[in-house]
C-alpha cells in the first residue's frame, strides 16, 4: 500500500512538472528552429536570434520592460520593507487595519480593476501615461508581495541581537543598518526578485497605464501573437527564461553562502 502511494505521488509530481515545464522546453527547442513556420521543424539554427537583434521594436520593448522592472522592484522593496517594519515593530496603532487592508489589497484585487483604477487616477490628475505611470503602477502591484516576504522574516527575527547592539551604544538607525538589514537581506533579495518577475510579466495593468514610447515586452508580444507567432518571439522568450533562471540560481547560491557563513560565525540566518 505504501509502495502504491509512493508511485502515485511520483506520477503526480512528474505530471505536474511536465505540465509546467514541458511547454517551456518546447519553446526553447523551437527557438532554434531553422524553419519560419513555428510548427514545422526545419533543423537547428540560430538565425532567429540574429533576426531578433535587428527587430528594433522588440528590443525597445524589452529595454523598457527591464527599466520599469528594475525601478518598480527597487521602489517596491523599499516601500514594502517600511510597511513590514510598521506592521511588525509598531504593534497596535490607530489605523492599522485600514493600513493593512490597503497594503494587501492588490493581492486579492483583480488586475483589471487595479489597472482601471490607476488609469482613472492618472486621467483625473492630468498625468500623461508613459514610463513613469507604468513604474508607479507596477510598484503598487508588487509592493504587497515584498511586504509579506519581509514581514515573515521580521516575525522570526531574534530581537536580542538588536538589544545587544543598542546596549553597547549603537543608535537605532545604525543598529538597523548594521544588524537588522544584513540579517533580513535574503528576504529583501527574494522580495526584489519576485517584484522584478511580476513587473516583467505583467500585461493587464501595463495595458491600462502605458502610453506612447512605453510599450513593454508582454504588450509587444501580445500584439504580434494576435497576427501569428513569429520565430523571434520564441527567441526573446528563451532569453527571458535564461535570465530569470540565472537570477534564481544566483540568489540560491547567495542564500547558501550566507547560511554557511552564519553557521561558521554562530549567528542565526534570516
Amino acid at each position: 500500500m505504501h509502495k502504491r502511494a509512493s508511485l502515485f505521488c511520483l506520477a503526480s509530481l512528474g505530471f505536474g512538472l511536465a505540465f509546467l515545464y514541458l511547454p517551456m522546453v518546447i519553446l526553447v527547442i523551437y527557438s532554434f528552429n531553422a524553419s519560419r513556420l513555428v510548427t514545422v521543424w526545419g533543423g537547428w539554427s540560430t538565425r532567429w536570434y540574429a533576426e531578433l537583434l535587428r527587430d528594433e521594436a522588440m528590443l525597445d520593448a524589452a529595454w523598457t520592460s527591464l527599466r520599469v522592472a528594475l525601478l518598480s522592484a527597487g521602489a517596491a522593496t523599499v516601500l514594502g520593507t517600511l510597511a513590514a517594519l510598521a506592521l511588525t515593530r509598531i504593534g497596535r496603532f490607530r489605523g492599522r487595519l485600514p493600513f493593512s487592508a490597503m497594503v494587501y489589497a492588490p493581492l486579492v484585487m483583480p488586475e483589471v480593476i487595479t489597472g482601471l483604477s490607476l488609469l482613472l487616477l492618472f486621467v483625473a490628475a492630468d498625468i500623461d501615461r508613459g514610463f513613469w505611470t507604468l513604474s508607479v503602477a507596477h510598484t503598487t502591484l508588487t509592493m504587497c508581495f515584498v511586504t509579506i516576504i519581509v514581514q515573515a522574516s521580521l516575525i522570526g527575527f531574534d530581537g536580542s541581537l538588536e538589544e545587544a547592539a543598542m546596549d553597547l551604544g549603537c543608535p537605532p538607525l545604525r543598529t538597523f543598518l548594521t544588524v537588522t538589514l544584513p540579517l533580513i537581506a535574503p528576504a529583501l533579495a527574494s522580495g526584489f526578485m519576485l517584484a522584478f518577475a511580476l513587473s516583467l510579466d505583467d500585461l493587464v495593468i501595463a495595458s491600462f497605464t502605458s502610453g506612447p514610447g512605453a510599450t513593454t515586452l508582454p504588450i509587444q508580444i501580445y500584439s504580434q501573437v494576435r497576427l501569428g507567432v513569429k520565430p523571434e518571439i520564441n527567441a526573446i522568450c528563451t532569453i527571458m527564461i535564461a535570465v530569470v533562471a540565472a537570477a534564481v540560481i544566483a540568489a540560491s547560491l547567495i542564500a547558501k553562502w550566507r547560511d554557511l557563513r552564519s553557521a561558521g560565525t554562530g549567528l542565526p540566518a534570516a
